[in-house]
């Protein structure tokens, strides 16, 4: 297995094993049609065995400090996407390309990662197991049917609402849960170095 830089013709290898890797995470229906771009600069790597691409990272970084991070003094990256092909899973591909991100992260003077996940404790694990720490978090929460009955209402006519997702940054979460089938706690993890 060999780390490197991504390159432009990597894309669909890169989509593919990013879809394939979150469908067994709560990020599920996050499905990118093609990779993201950044508007600031970026460290983007791929693990790569055999002409497959089975793990990637991207860490869009900031150059002035909190215009990419939420937190933290000093210069940041955000963690936007880092995945292992299942079929290559728990191999250490994560944590070497964690490792990679890292070394690239200090040589250009960030002293530390962001990277936001939901709910999937094994997730959670990993973060904890590589060193990051939770430092805040709010919920995701998913109306769909009957749940949006007297929470979410338009005043446009003849318009009706069939679903909606919304951020709760409030304490009482149990108000949700008796109606709602999909609320994921949204976890922001940090990692100084």
């Amino acid at each position: 297995m060999i780390i490197r830089d991504y390159e432009p013709n990597d894309e669909m290898g890169w989509v593919r094993c990013r879809v394939l890797a979150f469908l067994e995470t709560a990020y599920f229906d996050n499905v990118l049609k093609q990779k993201e771009r950044y508007d600031n600069p970026a460290i983007e790597l791929i693990a790569e065995m055999d002409g497959q691409i089975v793990g990637l990272i991207d860490v869009e970084y900031e150059k002035e400090e909190r215009t990419v991070c939420s937190r933290g003094e000093g210069l940041g990256g955000m963690i936007w996407h880092i995945a292992v092909h299942p079929d290559f899973s728990r191999q250490g591909i994560g944590q070497q390309l964690l490792n990679s991100a890292v070394n690239r992260a200090k040589a250009i003077g960030l002293n530390r990662f962001e990277a936001w996940t939901r709910d999937d404790l094994w997730v959670w694990n990993w973060y904890e197991k590589q060193k990051f720490t939770n430092v805040y978090s709010y919920y995701h929460i998913y109306f769909e049917g009957d749940e949006m009955t007297q929470r979410i209402q338009s005043e446009i006519p003849k318009l009706h609402l069939v679903n909606a997702f919304a951020h709760y940054v409030g304490e009482d979460i149990s108000q949700f849960k008796i109606e709602n089938k999909r609320i994921h706690q949204c976890v922001c993890f940090e990692k100084v170095f």
